[in-house]
């Protein structure tokens, strides 16, 4: 049997919907229901943060997440697929007008992706503070608290919303199937053909 971590919410109803069309027949969790069995595979309702901790520490085989996650967790796992489910990217927000001044000595940044944000900034060898937030993020910026944020885009619309204008971005972002390294070796066929199938209805 193969245990398999989604994401809560759109991205493994979406996820599901797939594995219904590869496999024939229907993946529905009930009700605040955690785990589903069905046919060989086991699914586990997890929070997105979470999915790669899971399979990372081999509770699941495989996991559904955003690339975005997964950067941010810097965990050593399999990417074996990109699902084209969930696009995104990761991007600056800016109050309005305003644009990322490069020759400040050190820029204040927002966010709760800190790795991928602190990334940037090194490539650049450029000094940042970031400033950790969980959420309302937009809030930032506005109140003084920093010189932007970094957050996940979609439509741009929350930003739009709060003032901010979307700036550079960072990283593209979509959902990917991954694997822990042991189970990726101990179950390779069944993983390698669930890949397949998956593969052929995308």
């Amino acid at each position: 049997m193969l245990t398999i971590a989604l994401p809560k919410g759109r991205i493994a109803e979406e996820t599901l919907d797939k594995f219904e069309k590869a496999f024939g027949e229907k993946f529905i969790f009930e009700k605040r229901k955690l785990i589903l069995e069905k046919s060989g595979f086991k699914f586990l309702n997890v929070r997105n943060q979470d999915v790669p901790t899971y399979v990372m520490h081999g509770a699941a085989d495989l996991g559904v997440v955003g690339l975005d996650v997964l950067e941010e967790k810097e965990y050593d796992l399999i990417k074996l697929l990109d699902l084209q489910l969930g696009k995104c990217k990761v991007a600056f927000g800016l109050r309005k007008g305003e644009e990322l001044d490069f020759t400040k000595s050190k820029i204040t940044v927002a966010t709760k992706h800190e790795k991928i944000a602190k990334r940037y900034f090194e490539e650049k060898a450029m000094a940042v503070e970031i400033i950790k937030l969980y959420g309302s993020i937009e809030l930032a910026p506005l109140v003084n608290l920093s010189d932007c944020i970094v957050d996940i885009v979609e439509t741009g619309e929350t930003m739009k919303q709060n003032g901010l204008e979307v700036g550079p971005t960072i990283m593209e972002s979509s959902a990917h199937l991954i694997a822990n390294k042991n189970s990726y070796y101990a179950k390779k066929d069944k993983i390698l053909n669930l890949r397949e199938r998956i593969k052929a209805v995308l």
